[in-house]
């Protein structure tokens, strides 16, 4: 069995090495193409106001995705318990309090167990907060030896000590480049974070991880518009927000939610879907993300499909090498968060994620954001890498590779700073000011 399985990943390999053999990189190869009507609903009808946008055209869009990429979800489960494993006030030198709290999910026999790990600023005031998933476990987001061990699956990792799918203490602080916590701390932010494989291991199983709670008797994996992977991340993070409402040291209206890869996949999907979250980061997210599909530039539908099939759902398969046949397209996606404030990124050597589709459908994007009279992404024309634009939609291309850096979150703080008039809330916080 063991040799099947392992013949088997080494067939899939091969196919997504092949697949890559042939990935676009050059601009003039990029096929003609029309994006789907953002402001035209199904019936024909123009749509020319708020109104028409969030009682026919949003509903029919946010549809769409369910049906044809993400899937929908079959189910309501909600909290059933929240347990505080600790409340403490002396992280990073005494600069910021951090919490680490336990969200319990519970269906007949099964249990779920996501665990929440929050930095907040020592002050008595509420606070905004960024939340976002991590890729290998809370306790890689920091050096702090009191950050507790996921014991959930994990993507084995030798060189990080991730041995039989299991973290151990060599992996603590392996990612904290990605989460500079004291910058966000002390520009007056708490940040939240969860281990991605509480809530869905990142693997084609679909009997671990929380799917396992919507199936009826005799179900083994999502039916074929049912949601996969990102959508299961992406409803973690409303799970999430259920709880931020309830902590008297949040101000649930200004939490945003932050993702990079296909984590920023799932963020954008989770603020499509919950209105609730204030502001959606999107960094280098690429196809089924930010990016534009028709481009067909980089990473494509049938390259994500064939090497991360749980991570949509079945129907999408549909769609390899017939991206033109997709009813929808990303720009529509990045509308459906409007009119709040949405930052897109890109990184100038990640041309797998394409930086200009990302950017063109920010731009497309900004027509609904116009709608409510905002000014959506400022520019028309690329920005040179480092040069951020701002309007209620953000952007920046930066320099470098496929990767979320401290100067990504120096501009998203810029950015909610700006949208969230820090100014002028309480003087007791300790806000940090910055230099480009």
């Amino acid at each position: 069995m063991r040799h099947c399985v392992l013949l088997l990943s080494l067939i899939c390999s091969l196919q997504v090495g092949a697949q890559r053999s042939d990935v676009n990189y050059e601009e003039k190869e990029v096929p003609g193409y029309n994006l789907p009507e953002l402001l035209v609903s199904k019936s024909g009808r123009k749509i020319k106001n708020t109104k028409r946008w969030e009682k026919v055209r949003r509903p029919e869009i946010l549809k769409l995705f369910q049906q044809e990429v993400y899937g929908k979800i079959p189910v309501e489960i909600a909290i059933d318990e929240v347990v505080v494993h600790e409340q403490a006030g002396d992280a990073f030198d005494g600069l910021a309090k951090r919490r680490q709290v336990e969200l319990v999910f519970r269906k007949d026999d099964k249990k779920l167990n996501v665990e929440i790990l929050m930095y907040l600023p020592q002050t008595t005031d509420k606070v905004p907060l960024f939340v976002g998933y991590n890729f290998s476990g809370n306790h890689t987001v920091a050096d702090d030896p009191d950050i507790r061990l996921t014991e959930s699956w994990v993507r084995d990792n030798p060189s990080l000590g991730i041995v039989h799918n299991q973290v151990t203490e060599q992996s603590r602080g392996a990612k904290s480049e990605r989460w500079p916590i004291r910058t966000i701390v002390e520009a007056g932010y708490g940040v939240a974070t969860i281990y991605c494989g509480d809530v869905d291991p990142d693997r084609d199983n679909f009997q671990d991880g929380i799917h396992p709670f919507s199936y009826e008797l005799g179900q083994f994996r999502p039916g074929h518009d049912e949601w996969g992977t990102i959508a299961a991340w992406a409803w973690g993070l409303t799970k999430a927000m259920d709880y931020f409402e309830t902590d008297t040291e949040i101000d649930s209206s200004q939490v945003i939610v932050v993702g990079h890869s296909r984590l920023g996949k799932a963020a954008l999907w989770a603020a499509a879907l919950d209105q609730r979250f204030a502001m959606c980061v999107s960094n280098n997210s690429g196809c089924m993300g930010a990016a534009l599909s028709r481009r067909q530039f980089g990473e494509t539908v049938g390259i994500i499909t064939h090497a991360f099939p749980h991570w949509f759902c079945e129907n999408l398969t549909k769609y390899s090498s017939r991206e033109d046949k997709l009813p929808v397209d990303q720009h529509m996606l990045l509308a459906l968060i409007a009119p709040r404030p949405l930052y897109v990124t890109s990184a100038t050597e990640d041309l797998w994620a394409d930086p200009k589709g990302e950017f063109l459908s920010a731009v497309e994007a900004g027509k609904v954001y116009r709608l409510y009279g905002q000014e959506g992404l400022p520019v028309t024309e690329m920005p040179e890498p480092d040069n951020p634009a701002f309007g209620t939609i953000g952007y920046h291309i930066r320099t470098g590779k496929h990767n979320i850096t401290p100067y990504d979150w120096l501009q998203f703080i810029d950015f909610a700073n700006a949208h969230f008039k820090l100014e002028e809330l309480s003087e007791n916080r300790a806000w940090f000011s910055f230099q480009d």
